[in-house]
Protein backbone atom coordinates (compact mmCIF):
# COMPACT_ATOMS: atom_id res chain seq x y z
CA UNK A 1 0.00 0.00 0.00
CA UNK A 2 1.20 3.36 -0.73
CA UNK A 3 2.08 5.93 2.25
CA UNK A 4 -1.16 7.87 1.23
CA UNK A 5 -3.47 4.94 1.58
CA UNK A 6 -1.46 4.08 4.96
CA UNK A 7 -1.94 7.82 6.44
CA UNK A 8 -5.49 8.17 4.97
CA UNK A 9 -6.64 4.87 6.83
CA UNK A 10 -4.42 5.74 10.21
CA UNK A 11 -6.39 9.30 10.35
CA UNK A 12 -9.84 7.49 9.63
CA UNK A 13 -8.82 4.95 12.76
CA UNK A 14 -7.85 7.42 15.12
CA UNK A 15 -10.92 10.00 14.21
CA UNK A 16 -12.98 6.98 14.79
CA UNK A 17 -11.48 5.38 18.17
CA UNK A 18 -11.77 9.77 19.09
CA UNK A 19 -15.52 9.31 18.36
CA UNK A 20 -16.09 6.45 20.17
CA UNK A 21 -14.52 8.00 22.96
CA UNK A 22 -16.78 10.91 22.84
CA UNK A 23 -19.72 8.77 22.95
CA UNK A 24 -18.87 5.49 25.20
CA UNK A 25 -21.97 4.03 27.02
CA UNK A 26 -20.98 3.81 30.36
CA UNK A 27 -21.15 7.63 30.77
CA UNK A 28 -24.88 7.34 30.09
CA UNK A 29 -25.89 4.31 32.03
CA UNK A 30 -26.82 1.92 28.93
CA UNK A 31 -29.64 3.85 29.18
CA UNK A 32 -30.21 5.31 25.10
CA UNK A 33 -31.43 3.03 22.27
CA UNK A 34 -29.34 -0.44 23.45
CA UNK A 35 -30.59 -1.52 26.80
CA UNK A 36 -28.18 -4.19 26.57
CA UNK A 37 -24.70 -4.60 26.65
CA UNK A 38 -24.66 -6.90 23.63
CA UNK A 39 -26.34 -4.16 21.51
CA UNK A 40 -24.61 -1.45 22.88
CA UNK A 41 -21.14 -3.60 21.58
CA UNK A 42 -22.67 -4.56 18.39
CA UNK A 43 -23.94 -0.74 18.09
CA UNK A 44 -20.48 0.45 18.22
CA UNK A 45 -18.78 -1.79 16.43
CA UNK A 46 -20.94 -1.20 13.27
CA UNK A 47 -20.56 2.70 14.10
CA UNK A 48 -16.59 2.03 13.98
CA UNK A 49 -16.81 0.73 10.87
CA UNK A 50 -19.35 3.00 9.29
CA UNK A 51 -16.98 5.89 10.75
CA UNK A 52 -13.43 4.48 9.76
CA UNK A 53 -15.29 4.10 5.78
CA UNK A 54 -16.79 7.60 6.01
CA UNK A 55 -13.43 9.25 6.67
CA UNK A 56 -11.48 7.56 4.72
CA UNK A 57 -13.73 8.57 1.52
CA UNK A 58 -13.52 12.09 3.08
CA UNK A 59 -9.80 12.19 2.95
CA UNK A 60 -10.10 10.38 -0.03
CA UNK A 61 -12.18 13.07 -1.85
CA UNK A 62 -10.16 16.48 0.10
CA UNK A 63 -6.74 14.41 -1.19
CA UNK A 64 -8.57 14.94 -5.16
CA UNK A 65 -9.96 18.55 -4.44
CA UNK A 66 -6.47 19.76 -3.73
CA UNK A 67 -4.93 17.77 -6.95
CA UNK A 68 -8.00 19.30 -8.98
CA UNK A 69 -6.54 22.66 -7.51
CA UNK A 70 -3.00 22.56 -8.23
CA UNK A 71 -3.68 21.76 -11.60
CA UNK A 72 -6.16 24.99 -11.95
CA UNK A 73 -3.24 26.82 -10.12
CA UNK A 74 -0.43 25.69 -12.75
CA UNK A 75 -2.96 26.58 -15.57
CA UNK A 76 -3.87 29.95 -14.55
CA UNK A 77 -0.22 30.31 -14.15
CA UNK A 78 0.65 29.11 -17.67
CA UNK A 79 -2.38 31.61 -18.55
CA UNK A 80 -1.15 34.39 -16.73
CA UNK A 81 2.56 33.35 -17.86
CA UNK A 82 1.35 33.52 -21.70
CA UNK A 83 -0.47 36.74 -21.73
CA UNK A 84 2.66 38.51 -20.25
CA UNK A 85 4.88 37.54 -23.52
CA UNK A 86 2.15 38.38 -25.57
CA UNK A 87 2.85 41.94 -27.64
Amino acid sequence: MSSQRLSRIGVSIFGSVVSIALSWPYWRDFEYWAESREMWLLYFAAGFVLAVYVFYVFLGTLSTLFEHDAIDRVRRAREAGSQEDAP
